[in-house]
């Protein structure tokens, strides 16, 4: 639910691991933006590839509360960086912002988004001009810009538009053969739900199957809801009672259904298979690898960031794929794409892409490659799913986020796991510590627990998979003790 009340004092202008985001009226207002936006157009300038074509800026914008007006001043912002702004003409999902760079062959992307964050949040994410989020590097010079002061007034002008949700959804239809998904959903008589959870992917998968998915596709909470219900637009369980409820209901009724759930901005996704069950991409991704590498036979290596299950690894190498282990967020993945040929790459929090797309998270083109799977192999989701399992070993993972008192508590924890990691859980030995974001500490194959802070609060994120639901339960109890005690 929103919060009753508000910091008195707003935070520093910081970018976490996929842009800049805060507190409409208290950390993000119009001022801060347009600083923000002057920054990071001049910054996408610097760095602008000899020979560009133009100097064209994409800036696109969700269904918050304010986004669209945002947006229309960021164009001023660009402007005044003789730059040329390129507005888009309604609210969309950000990977089509992405898509239009690339297309367009822009410096880059302004988008005005919090993502999946509180509906009281606003945010700016910076794109690169290869569709990516920008690099750390990047957000890094940003930041001593714009604390370097001298940052021009903005200009008020005409701005272009374009329609780039209609261009995204132009470029799916190109790369998917729809109408034999559609045949090969229908053939098993599937009911397709789909909650965009009133962000901006709402009717997108509608307009992809066009008039043919009559009968095929139905869509709950796609009206315009800037309140989002009154819950963050995150595909956690949570948070999708209703689609859940739907699934098994229809499942209760002996009709076959499958759920898809995209974020606020729709980057992310997760699916309800047909009985009910909540499919991260813990779930998915090992799917996804099976059909890209085992059915396509597509090439490339596998990514992943280092807090997703191990059935990832076993399902590429069983492939012959060679798999990366990534610090969490997107834009590692994004770099390693442009840097070598990858098959797909995916975090545990919704975010997939895949090496013939754009170097960036798109949850649509995920949604097309799961359909694909299914309608292809003409087997439900969860049958697949427990499929995989069978051949490989189960997935048990579960992740617990804990706000520390403050952030000296935080540097205390921190010490303490960089120091003095723990030897053994619950009597069984550590094997092997990982340190490429936070800490993870792994006690034997699919069994692991890593501890991640967050990098702007006293928030400690807790992340385990185990062999079973009960061992993960008993891990993670372990952990929040242990935190107690120290």
């Amino acid at each position: 639910m929103v919060k009753s009340s508000l910091p008195l004092l707003p935070s520093s202008i910081a970018f976490g691991t996929d842009g800049w985001r805060g507190i409409l009226g208290v950390d993000f207002t119009l001022e801060r933006l347009q600083i923000v936006a002057i920054a990071a157009a001049q910054e996408l300038s610097y760095r602008a590839c000899e020979g560009r074509a133009n100097s064209k800026i994409i800036i696109g914008y969700d269904r918050r509360f304010l986004a669209a007006q945002m947006a229309e001043a960021i164009a001023s912002a660009v402007r005044s960086c003789e730059l040329e702004p390129v507005l888009t003409m309604t609210a969309l999902p950000t990977p089509a912002c992405s898509y239009a760079v690339v297309k367009h062959q822009a410096l880059g992307a302004l988008v005005v988004t919090a993502s999946h964050n509180p509906p009281e949040w606003l945010g700016l994410k910076i794109k690169g001009p290869l569709g990516g989020s920008v690099e750390g590097d990047f957000t890094k010079a940003v930041e001593k810009r714009i604390a370097a002061g001298g940052i021009n007034n903005p200009i008020e002008g005409k701005t272009e538009r374009f329609d780039a949700r209609q261009e995204h959804i132009n470029f799916l239809k190109h790369e998917f053969d729809i109408p034999e998904i559609i045949k090969g959903l229908k053939k098993l008589g599937l009911n397709l739900i789909v909650d965009p959870m009133h962000g901006s992917a709402a009717g997108c998968i509608g307009d992809l199957f066009g008039q043919d998915e009559k009968g095929l596709i139905s869509e709950i909470r796609s009206n315009c809801d800037p309140l989002f219900g009154g819950n963050p637009p995150e595909p956690l369980p949570k948070y999708i009672n209703q689609l859940i409820g739907t699934i098994k209901g229809l499942s209760r009724a002996g009709k076959l259904s499958l759920g898809l759930v995209f974020d606020g901005d729709g980057d992310r996704i997760a699916a309800i298979d047909e009985k009910g069950r909540y499919c991260s991409t813990q779930f998915l991704m090992p799917l996804l690898i099976d059909h890209l590498a085992g059915i396509r036979k597509s090439p490339g290596c596998v990514l992943k960031t280092v807090s997703g299950c191990d059935l990832m690894n076993l399902v590429a190498e069983s492939h012959g794929r060679e798999v990366f282990e990534l610090p969490v967020g997107f834009k590692y993945i994004a770099k390693e794409m442009q840097e070598r040929e990858v098959l797909i790459g995916g975090e545990e929090s919704g975010g997939i892409g895949f090496g013939s797309h754009i170097p960036e998270r798109d949850a649509l083109f995920t949604a097309l490659v799961l359909l694909e799977s299914i309608a292809e192999g003409g087997i439900p989701l969860g049958e697949r799913l427990d499929n995989i399992q069978v051949r490989f070993g189960e997935v048990n993972f579960d992740r617990v986020d804990l706000f520390l008192d403050n952030m000296d508590v935080r540097k205390r924890f921190e010490t303490f796991l960089s120091q003095s990691p723990p030897k053994t859980i619950l009597d069984i030995p550590v094997r092997k510590i990982i340190a490429i974001d936070g800490i993870k500490l792994r006690l034997g194959q699919s069994y692991w627990i890593m501890f991640r802070f967050s990098g702007t609060e006293p928030l400690l994120r807790i992340y385990c998979e185990a062999p079973s639901k009960e061992e993960v339960r008993k891990t993670l109890d372990w952990a929040k003790k242990m935190i107690e005690d120290i």
